[in-house]
């Protein structure tokens, strides 16, 4: 963890030999470790292709939390997350205004017709529907609230959106807040976005297979990224999923311990 601190971002992956998985890793904050991280997963395996280390295929990751299937598809990397669970609040009216009351915002400023669910398809997240991306964009969170709901409810964090995009072609636009890991908002988090398209997909009625959502876009210094999510389904019913999108290198750190 003090590795992850002092490398200074919202995940760091520390990869090492597996003896059921092409690799093991393991994601920590500068705070704490966690389960998954999207994309410190296909920043991993993009890493280890653009290397040579690994082909284009099949592989798997082992976590904490089990092993997990892994996509190499040209300069793509994809990520195997579980088929969604659902806790919805709109009849838990308390925890309701108490999670509006976080962001600052009144309930009116909801998505028409829908409610905020806890999405969990590896970890759990808030997935909040807001009306435009004006009122995305200006949200002004109390992260202490947050982080208490977060506890109460076992989240990584809020993701949010609306059906507002930068580019056309996409589904959403999002931003993520998890500061009980130590992160106040994330550019990029693939295991958000896997919710988030069976949220879209299941509650919404979107019926693409294929999504891709953008994040980052509206941060207050912007990073952007799209992340790409694949539904597998069968009979209509979502049974798991692939969330990534591409990598590059930006930086080599040497850090002495």
């Amino acid at each position: 963890m003090s590795i992850a601190g002092e490398v200074g971002l919202s995940e760091t992956a520390f990869v090492s030999e597996s003896q059921t998985a092409t690799a093991k890793l393991e994601f920590y904050t500068p705070v704490r470790q966690i389960t998954h991280c999207g994309h410190a997963t296909i920043a991993t395996f993009s890493l280890l292709h653009q290397q040579g280390i690994l082909g284009e295929g099949n592989h798997s990751k082992e976590t904490i939390d089990g092993n997990r299937d892994i996509l190499l598809e040209s300069d793509l990397a994809f990520m195997e997350q579980r088929a969604p669970t659902y806790t919805s609040l709109e009849d838990n009216k308390d925890v309701l205004e108490a999670v509006m009351q976080s962001l600052n915002i009144s309930g009116d400023r909801l998505l028409g017709g829908f409610a905020p669910d806890i999405v969990n398809t590896g970890n759990r997240f808030l997935v909040i529907p807001l009306e435009d991306e004006r009122t995305l964009a200006s949200l002004n969170p109390d992260f202490d609230r947050i982080s208490i709901i977060s506890d109460r409810f076992d989240l990584i964090g809020y993701y949010l959106f609306s059906l507002h995009t930068k580019r056309p072609n996409r589904i959403a636009g999002t931003r993520m807040f998890a500061p009980r890991y130590g992160i106040t908002e994330e550019a990029a988090t693939g295991m958000a976005a896997g919710p988030l398209a069976c949220y879209l997909h299941d509650i919404m009625g979107r019926t693409q297979g294929n999504m891709q959502i953008e994040q980052g876009y509206l941060m207050s210094q912007p990073s952007p990224s799209v992340i790409t999510v694949k539904l597998e389904r069968s009979e209509g019913e979502i049974k798991s999923l692939m969330a990534g999108g591409s990598a590059k290198s930006a930086e080599v750190l040497w850090i002495d311990v």
